[in-house]
């Protein structure tokens, strides 16, 4: 089973994730639009994207597991394939961390061309050859190729103020996010069966740490356990059991009348927007603090925003109007991969276009075809066969 609605919510939240991304590119970017900056108690629009996707991700989980198991696929085969998805999502953001920080001439091959092999070294991996129109005999070749690419890419890393540090783990970066929150909640999903209560009471334990983690008894992991520190401080893996127990209420209620299902979504949306609203003069609101009232607000706006997008996607039937953003939706890695690809090409040769084109409202206008635009190609690579999938 397939919802229209998670497809079409997740191409939404990559398209505006393109856009923001692109904000760098920009000047004269109104405030609200922009992400808080670090110690500020704000909630800019940027800063919610990300949350969602989070959020999309438990959407998806029950669906794509259950599909699995429908198909008789095992246990131990499922969990294969979580661990190598989430340890995938993890090399993948290691490596585009580390880029954020490397020291371009410290670097025998400096920061953009690392960075565009990098992205070529990704593809090469990660692209589902076994639907492409590539001979099998060159399947290997060109993942072994890519690995070697990467392995190149670590050895000849400078990062740092002096280029004096080599590669090593940082904030994961998004998709290494990802793939914390993605791993627990697969796992807790599968192992416990479809549980709902289990589920909802994983998502309490997360909200707890949550708090905790503003606080004088938040988890300090040392030694190897300090690579966990994105589960034990517990914000970024409860967006998405949000997304997951929202999916298995409405698996489990499906059946009955949808205004029952929309029901309980819309109180826990509301709910948790009030207590996010509550909790705010504690800690503040902040993305990069990782606060409470961040996590509450943006959950919220998740169930909320599911609510609506299903009712117009999957009762009412009306889909056309994402057609063109669909891609976004159905072959997401592949689109948030392309950008890795025209920034370096583009500072490398030196193209830009003329700064009035990247001002103001123009701007913004500009960097929301840009989105639509990788989006577009996007759906052309996956038409002739290439996509990413993990």
């Amino acid at each position: 089973m397939r919802l229209a609605s998670i497809d079409i919510l997740r191409a939404i939240t990559m398209v505006l994730m393109i856009w923001v991304n692109d904000f760098w590119t920009l000047t004269e970017v109104p405030k609200w639009l922009e992400h808080a900056s670090h110690g500020e108690d704000y909630l800019g629009f940027s800063d919610i994207i990300f949350p969602l996707f989070l959020f999309i991700v438990g959407l998806s989980i029950p669906f794509a597991i259950d599909n699995r198991l429908a198909k008789k696929e095992g246990t131990a085969s499922i969990v294969k394939h979580i661990l190598i998805r989430s340890l995938s999502l993890l090399i993948i953001g290691f490596f585009m961390v580390n880029y954020e920080t490397a020291h371009s001439g410290s670097m025998l091959i400096g920061k953009y061309f690392w960075c565009l092999l990098m992205a070529l070294a990704v593809v090469l991996i990660w692209i589902n050859w076994k639907k492409s129109p590539v001979p099998q005999k060159w399947y290997i070749v060109l993942q072994v190729s890519g690995a070697m690419i990467l392995v190149f890419l670590a050895v000849v890393y400078r990062g740092g103020e002096a280029g004096q540090n080599g590669m090593a783990p940082q904030w994961w970066g998004i998709l290494g996010l990802i793939g914390w929150a993605y791993v627990l909640n697969a796992l807790a999903y599968l192992f416990s069966r479809g549980n709902l209560f289990f589920i909802a009471f994983l998502w309490l334990v997360l909200n707890l740490l949550s708090v905790m983690d503003q606080t004088e008894m938040a988890m300090d992991p040392h030694g190897f356990l300090r690579y966990f520190s994105t589960i034990f401080s517990g914000t970024i893996p409860a967006f998405t059991t949000a997304g997951l127990l929202a999916s298995m209420i409405y698996k489990r209620m499906r059946g009955s009348k949808m205004d029952r299902v929309y029901g309980i979504l819309i109180v826990l949306g509301v709910l948790n927007i009030v207590y996010g609203l509550a909790v705010k003069p504690l800690w503040g609101i902040s993305k990069l603090q990782g606060t409470p009232s961040w996590l509450a607000i943006c959950t919220g706006m998740g169930f909320l925003l599911y609510v609506l997008i299903h009712y117009i996607a999957d009762v009412k039937k009306h889909t056309g109007w994402a057609k063109i953003i669909a891609p976004a939706g159905t072959a997401t890695l592949t689109c948030y991969m392309v950008p890795y690809f025209i920034y370096p090409i583009s500072t490398l040769m030196g193209i830009r276009l003329p700064e009035f084109w990247n001002m103001g409202i123009l701007g913004l206008f500009t960097s929301l075809v840009f989105s639509l635009s990788v989006v577009v190609f996007t759906g052309w690579l996956q038409r002739r066969g290439y996509s990413l999938k993990l």
